[in-house]
């Protein structure tokens, strides 16, 4: 089910009223780098916080030692009022249907951190259960670092059914008052429209696009007999450079910042690099995650043990600009 909102909805954070989640508990399953900042944050916002998993992970003598009660996940959903999910995506739907559905009453709320297994039916849960979703705009260590500073992370959220008590959206909202996500930006969405735009930019751009357009710069200067030292600074580590100006002061913000030679230079070479063609596989890769085609395939990848992805790492490990960079990061961060 597509639940439709017209637009981004800002939430005031004068309206969120966090007294409904701070009257239940929360578990959170998973204590990797998004669940352990979760759970950090909610508890020290007074949230009663325990957390689920396996006995045996070693991610539950961390929780453990942070002073959290851990429960096995079928315990830890009995015991709990709200749930979120912060287990990785592919074995979510497994973990969900064998020992978290079996256990959950009506009128329970389930959240989670990433749209794509509700989205795309992969884990549907009962209409009398509150599905919500909360998704920090950041990594999980930025999450908590943010928090500390006495700041927050911007956090989308949405509401997928409201649930027997019909409350489903203002849990979601007061877990992400809970996790700092008030402090600086809350905005309403679908899970659709969530899982969607995460995964498009990911492929299409910070995870795909980018690093493939430096590996080929690099390659390319590298071919042209110039030094890969030289090659790695002008088209690796200066990345966060040209990067920060733009999350800062946006692109046109960033051109301002820069020489005459680099701002007409960009001009100039970006309409060549990002053509009609490449505008035309970015749809593609759109189209294949809108009509469920990538995560088919993901699934499919882990089920064969994720043999392509251990060659496209080790074709990574192998590439000259990873060999240069180990020499160079060290140098040039002083670690």
């Amino acid at each position: 089910m597509r639940v439709s909102v017209p637009r981004l909805r800002e939430i005031e954070p004068s309206t969120i009223d966090p007294s409904a989640i701070r009257r239940r508990t929360v578990a959170v399953i998973g204590y990797g780098s998004q669940g352990r900042s979760h759970a950090l944050n909610l508890r020290d916002s007074g949230l009663r916080t325990i957390i689920g998993l396996p006995s045996g992970r070693a991610s539950a003598v961390t929780a453990r030692a942070d002073g959290f009660d851990v429960r096995e996940i079928p315990e830890a959903t009995r015991h709990a009022d709200v749930l979120m999910l912060a287990t990785p995506d592919v074995p979510m739907p497994e973990i969900y249907a064998e020992q978290i559905a079996p256990e959950l009453r009506p009128g329970q709320t389930v959240l989670f951190a990433h749209g794509m297994t509700v989205a795309f039916g992969l884990i549907q849960p009962a209409p009398e259960i509150g599905v919500g979703l909360v998704a920090p705009k950041g990594p999980g260590p930025q999450l908590r670092s943010e928090y500390l500073a006495g700041r927050g992370l911007a956090c989308l959220v949405a509401e997928h059914q409201p649930g027997a008590e019909g409350n489903a959206l203002d849990l979601a909202l007061g877990y992400a008052w809970g996790i700092g996500g008030a402090r600086r930006l809350v905005l309403q969405t679908t899970f659709a429209d969530e899982a969607e735009t995460d995964m498009f930019g990911e492929q299409a751009v910070l995870c795909g696009g980018l690093p493939a357009l430096v590996q080929a710069g690099f390659r390319t200067l590298v071919d042209a007999g110039y030094p890969p030292e030289l090659a790695y600074f002008e088209c690796l580590h200066e990345v966060k450079l040209i990067a920060d100006l733009m999350i800062e002061r946006g692109i046109a913000g960033m051109r301002d910042r820069i020489s005459d030679t680099a701002e007409w230079g960009g001009y100039a070479a970006g309409d060549r690099l990002i053509t009609e063609a490449t505008r035309t596989e970015m749809r593609k890769i759109l189209d294949e995650i809108r009509n469920g085609s990538f995560v088919a395939g993901l699934r499919s990848e882990a089920q064969a043990g994720y043999a392509h992805r251990t060659a496209y790492r080790e074709r990574d490990a192998q590439d000259t600009s990873e060999a240069i960079g180990r020499v160079m990061r060290p140098k040039l961060l002083g670690s």
